[in-house]
């Protein structure tokens, strides 16, 4: 859980979401981005993540994608208008679905939470008692759970910042621009760090 609740891209695209279009919006969000923690499961569990990391190659592209992406994210925000209000019309800008597609994406080309697992995952996997892909399978999900526990109430809460936002519009764009600046340094530094 402090491995989850540790400031990371993900959180701050949760509580992004949850400030600039609500409750709702940033749990649905962040409940993509808990999610996304299911494919790294899955590789870990069929050892596919190793391959990634042994593969220099592998590992830069995905680094790569991840970083450019985080850049691009950072960028809308940049160019928003200071938007960070909260939909009072009840029609959000993008579908749920679409903001939950969204943090899926995003966490499951995080090269970060590849190699997490990889070495995280497996300090606790007794090879002893074998089933070792079910035990990480195991740890995995029950990983994903908490994530999306967590990830739900920072977008519950950054909701009610968001409310916050509509009696003080001026601090919306403020906190866009610091959010697409942080978007763009983490996206440079994921595709420049070994």
């Amino acid at each position: 859980m402090l491995i989850t609740a540790s400031p990371g891209p993900d959180n701050l695209m949760v509580l992004g979401v949850g400030i600039s279009r609500g409750r709702t919006q940033g749990m649905v969000f962040g409940l993509g981005c808990a999610l996304g923690c299911i494919s790294h499961t899955i590789l870990a569990s069929l050892g596919i993540s190793a391959l990634i990391a042994a593969s220099p190659l592998a590992f830069t592209t995905l680094k790569t994608g991840g970083g450019l992406y985080l850049i691009y994210l950072g960028i809308q925000a940049l160019r928003s208008r200071g938007s960070a209000q909260v939909a009072t019309t009840g029609i959000p800008d993008e579908s749920l679905g679409k903001l939950f597609a969204k943090g899926l994406f995003a966490n499951s080309i995080n090269p970060k939470v590849v190699l997490f697992f990889l070495s995280f995952l497996p300090q606790f996997v007794i090879a002893e008692r074998g089933a070792v892909s079910w035990q990480t399978a195991q740890l995995g999900l029950v990983f994903t759970a908490q994530a999306a526990v967590l990830f739900g109430l920072l977008g519950y809460f950054s909701g009610a910042a968001g409310l916050w936002l509509n009696r003080n519009p001026k601090a919306g764009q403020w906190l866009d621009r610091i959010a697409g600046t942080i978007f763009v340094a983490l996206g440079l530094r994921l595709i420049v760090s070994r």
